[in-house]
């Protein structure tokens, strides 16, 4: 009898100290020269280095993409799970079926933290011409690569500004790297952009116009545009108004903008203990991710425990059980 409870204590010691670390987690990012691409591999590396999981980063179209692939492609049986960056308007509309991808079934996502307030670039140089909004309507403007966050909310701010993309004398739909080397060649008039403060791609397209004899333009957002009123209506309590300062990137002027806080997300499905340790790890070696990744400074548990309990999506079990032990959530 004693010999098969100690089998048996191993066992149950082995199921809720390796059950972890026999999972593969692979988190979703953006694209190269994006923060969420950078962000993920850095959160991977932490999760990997501390034997939480198997975990590796993939470059992906971003929000929206990442939210098909964690709905698509996490797998319980398979102890297979895939956690990543979204934007909250994105990560609202695909788990309440309000986006058209997600009509029929739902993502079934929880929040682990929140990232990071990303800001909506609207991006050009100073001699294009676009002062304001509604000055691109006939220009050559990307709305972002298809299916990530940048587009579905450029999308949603032409639609409440009335302006078609359609009648975009060139309607493209690239990625930041992209956005940035067509308008540094000129083939392009201004692109939509929604990451952290500062996006290296921007820093360095700003250095490009100014060898070029141009600089860096961000067309401001102010709230006294029809447009801008129009989409935070549409988007209550998702969208706030803040200011890109003008030593970001060296424009002329401080830009006011909207901005939303970053969430990174798992399925419902992830393990509670799992969570947690990713929650705990991650909260634990944030050094690593603050020194790697300058938007990143605004991830902490005390931005994140605040939010807990007043999202349109609730936080994870294991997350929210982290956050209490720091004394975060009553």
């Amino acid at each position: 009898m004693k010999k098969i409870s100690l089998v048996a204590l191993a066992v149950m010691l082995f199921t809720v100290n390796g059950y972890a670390q026999s999972a593969k987690v692979v988190i979703a990012t953006g694209g190269i020269g994006g923060v969420y691409y950078y962000y993920g591999t850095q959160i991977s590396e932490i999760i990997s280095k501390h034997h939480v999981a198997a975990a590796t980063a993939i470059q992906t179209a971003a929000s929206v993409d990442n939210m098909l692939l964690l709905r698509d492609k996490s797998d319980p049986a398979k102890n297979s799970y895939f956690i990543g960056t979204v934007l909250p308007d994105t990560a609202y509309f695909t788990v309440t079926g309000k986006h058209k991808k997600f009509a029929e079934k739902p993502a079934k996502a929880n929040i682990l933290w929140m990232m990071y307030p990303n800001y909506l670039h609207i991006v050009t140089t100073a001699d294009s011409g676009i002062k304001t909004l509604s000055d691109i309507a006939g220009k050559r403007v990307s709305t972002g690569a298809p299916g990530s966050g940048t587009e579905f909310t450029a999308l949603n701010l032409l639609q409440a500004a009335n302006i078609d993309p359609n009648n975009f004398r060139k309607w493209e739909k690239l990625g930041a790297k992209e956005s940035d080397e067509a308008l540094a060649n000129g083939t392009l008039d201004a692109y939509a952009w929604s990451g952290g403060l500062p996006t290296g791609s921007i820093v360095e397209l700003a250095n490009t116009l100014k060898r070029k004899g141009t600089a860096l333009f961000l067309v401001p957002l102010p709230d006294s545009d029809p447009g801008v009123a129009a989409f935070k209506k549409a988007f209550s309590g998702l969208a706030d108004s803040q200011t890109v300062s003008k030593e970001i990137y060296g424009t002329a002027a401080d830009t006011p903008t909207l901005a939303f806080w970053n969430m990174f997300v798992c399925p419902e499905s992830l393990p509670e203990d799992l969570a947690y340790r990713i929650t705990k790890t991650v909260f634990e070696n944030l050094e690593t991710l603050h020194s790697s990744v300058k938007a990143a400074r605004d991830t902490t548990a005390e931005n994140s425990g605040r939010f807990v309990g007043k999202t349109a999506i609730p936080y994870h079990p294991g997350a929210v059980k982290y956050f209490t032990e720091r004394g975060l959530v009553e």
